[in-house]
């Protein structure tokens, strides 16, 4: 009997269970799979989305093509010269320095940033859970400082009279350093702008790189060590294979924002003095300023657009490269 009773339940309940909608009456709960709504739905992210990035990049592409000046953007007559200001750029030999000084201080600022960050990542991964948050909270905080506010304290202090830079090294004996006025030299103005940068961006970087660090497994950690390997080595054959996708990801990643810097250097030194912080950003908004070449400016802006590109898609080929021959 007890069987007949357990096998007549499942009967009942299947009786009891509703029949599964078919036809329309299936998507009347929810979009079907070939409704409108959800394209709908995010249409106005989209054209905002265009609008914002894809306008400006095609309005910048077709001022650079064109003769256009001031009196141009006043009156809205500018004429189609097609690739002269793109010639008239890579035949300015001041435009090949920039391009040299550029990536010059791209290769510094990421190589610091990377080997910062990495350090940071690894220190906190072995930090108890008090110091863990400490460290945490503390980068976060830097993070969220604004570019411009994180500038103006920079300058502040490495202000030449009354700055804390100069009072600490002239108190530890430095006279040198009284009233040193470190804008005004080209080596030191370039290390403060690369100290800045990387300041910036060392948090973004080693909290990314700590939250892979994170998802290593332990038991590789220990299967090494018993294996004898010491820290270098478990860093180089088990956390690094394992991290190398979210560490190129950041490197991209950092290419990018020292490539494009701009904000920095325009309220520091505008590029000075001299022409030694001048990067491609800031000497394309310079050459697009200083005699309304806006012209110029927008093909300075594209081919600043073309070389990071150019860097990204060599770096990506290279990555994906060595990929296919590790599988």
């Amino acid at each position: 009997m007890s069987t007949v009773r357990e096998r007549s339940v499942p009967r009942e309940a299947a009786r009891r269970r509703p029949p599964a909608p078919s036809g329309p009456a299936r998507g009347r709960g929810g979009a079907g799979r070939g409704s409108p709504w959800p394209y709908l739905l995010i249409a106005p992210a989209v054209l905002g989305m265009l609008y914002l990035l894809l306008y400006p990049l095609a309005r910048a592409v077709l001022i650079s093509v064109q003769d256009f000046r001031l009196r141009q953007l006043i009156l809205g007559d500018a004429e189609f010269v097609g690739l002269r200001n793109y010639r008239t750029l890579l035949g300015d030999p001041e435009f090949w320095e920039v391009v040299r000084r550029t990536f010059v201080f791209m290769a510094v600022c990421v190589v610091a940033i990377m080997v910062l960050s990495t350090l940071v990542a690894l220190m906190t991964e072995r930090l108890g859970r008090v110091a863990r948050t400490v460290v945490l909270s503390s980068l976060v905080l830097v993070w969220a400082v604004p570019v411009v506010a994180a500038t103006t304290v920079f300058q502040w202090l490495f202000h030449s009279e009354f700055g804390i830079v100069n009072e600490t090294l002239t108190g530890l004996g430095l006279d040198s350093y009284e009233g040193y006025t470190w804008f005004a030299h080209g080596g030191t103005a370039f290390a403060i702008v690369v100290v800045l940068i990387v300041w910036q961006s060392v948090p973004f970087a080693a909290i990314t790189l700590y939250s892979a660090l994170v998802t290593v497994p332990a038991e590789l950690y220990e299967s090494a060590r018993m294996d004898g390997a010491g820290g270098t080595r478990v860093f180089r054959s088990v956390t690094f294979p394992l991290v190398r996708p979210i560490f190129m990801l950041v490197l991209s990643l950092e290419v990018i924002w020292t490539f494009k810097a701009f904000v920095q250097i325009w309220v520091m030194t505008r590029g000075g003095p001299g022409e030694a912080t001048t990067i491609l950003p800031v000497y394309a908004v310079q050459t697009a300023l200083a005699g309304q070449r806006y012209d110029l400016g927008s093909a300075a802006s594209m081919l600043t657009v073309l070389l990071m590109s150019g860097v990204l898609v060599l770096y990506f080929r290279q990555l994906f490269r060595q990929e296919g021959e590790q599988l």
